[in-house]
């Protein structure tokens, strides 16, 4: 098992979610994938997003829900500044994911976060736990509690 799967197992007990991490037979790395994999809807599927403020080089981590697209251009008035994706690599360095595996937890920095309003309206949500094909389930609301996320209105 992979470093970030071990972390995100860790998280999960430190943070004491009601969850467990599953390895799935396929990729869950797109949305689609992920909703197939789990047997949910395309919304109950966290995006995990890392941008970087344009002004303040701040990472920021977007939860969002698999049915919507986050728009770049509404970042000023959502944040307060520009947003632009984050270096790879430096998402690798500083959360300790890879694109693809990035997890809502588990992080190896502090980050800011903000969850799409609209995942509330589940009972249940799946988000990545530091692998293309590694998944948890958590409530929604629970996974906002453990994250300090912020919420916003996407769509």
């Amino acid at each position: 098992m992979s470093k970030s799967v071990k972390r995100v197992e860790q998280a999960i007990l430190h943070l004491k979610l009601s969850a467990s991490v599953q390895r799935m037979p396929e990729t869950t790395r797109t949305a689609k994938d992920a909703a197939v994999a789990c047997d949910c809807s395309v919304g109950q599927i966290v995006k995990s997003m890392i941008f970087e403020g344009v002004e303040t080089g701040t990472l920021k981590l977007l939860l969002v829900s698999g049915q919507h697209n986050f728009d770049l251009d509404k970042a000023p008035e959502l944040f307060g500044e520009p947003l632009m994706r984050a270096d790879p690599k430096r998402v690798r360095s500083e959360t300790g994911f890879a694109i693809g595996g990035v997890s809502p937890i588990g992080h190896l920095c502090e980050i800011e976060t903000w969850m799409d309003d609209k995942l509330l309206d589940y009972g249940i949500v799946w988000a990545a736990a530091g692998a293309p094909n590694a998944v948890f389930s958590v409530a929604p609301a629970d996974l906002s509690m453990a994250t300090k996320a912020k919420t916003f209105r996407v769509a």
